[in-house]
């Protein structure tokens, strides 16, 4: 059972593109948000261990799984590695219903409500990879690399949800077009090795919304 009590606001203002102390209005507005979502969410996460099969330029497939990694970027980001981590991540549909209902509400709540549930369903992932190091200790692990990052396709949602067993244990879906639902959902992969990982490849240049990002803009970031 996870328990989620507060969420890391600062993180939530990042995506809101705010800098420093926020307008007193959105900090009233993410108190009762932060409640709501605090009550709405049923935070959930799931994984599952895969040896890797084999690695060339653009492809990663694991042994014993239908999955196959496609791209430069995740076979770059798994190199070195001997087996990965599938995670599966979720605030549950709970959280879907209360952003829709808070959008009818009101737009500036809506975009506070959004953004804290951004937040908090990253720290549902830091739970799970605290987890993850615990289990793997004396390992050393990747950073979490998720469908969509740089050319690691979302097309492989389904595959990935259906190797994790995502629909029956945390009750995660995915569109047509590759889209998790419930929508504050998170897949990702972390690639586990005998010795250190660089850490170097994080960073804008995996991103697809490079070009527009308000935070890049800014001379910011997202990552650590």
């Amino acid at each position: 059972m996870i328990e989620l009590t507060k969420i890391n606001r600062a993180e939530a203002f990042r995506y809101m593109g705010l800098r420093g102390e926020p307008p007193e209005n959105i900090s009233v507005l993410a108190d009762e948000c932060e409640s709501r979502l605090v009550s709405a969410a049923n935070p959930k996460f799931h994984w599952i261990y895969a040896d890797i099969g084999d690695i060339s330029e653009d492809t990663v497939t694991l042994s014993g799984h239908k999955l196959v990694l496609r791209g430069r970027d995740i076979s770059a980001h798994l190199d070195g590695c001997f087996g990965t981590v599938l995670l599966c991540a979720t605030l549950g549909d709970g959280v879907d219903k209360l952003l829709r209902t808070v959008q009818a509400e009101d737009m500036a709540k809506a975009l506070t409500a959004d953004a804290l549930a951004s937040a908090a369903v990253e720290q549902v992932c830091d739970i799970a990879e605290k987890e993850i190091g615990e289990r793997f200790a004396g390992k050393f692990t990747t950073w979490r690399f998720s469908p969509g990052y740089g050319d690691f396709p979302l097309e492989c949602q389904g595959d990935f949800l259906a190797a994790v067993n995502a629909m029956r244990i945390v009750g995660v879906c995915v569109t047509d077009g590759g889209l998790l639902t419930p929508t504050k959902s998170v897949t990702a992969v972390i690639g586990i090795s005998e010795k250190p990982v660089p850490q170097k490849r994080r960073g804008c240049g995996t991103c697809k919304i490079r070009e527009k990002c308000d935070f890049r803009k800014n001379g910011g970031h997202c990552y650590e």
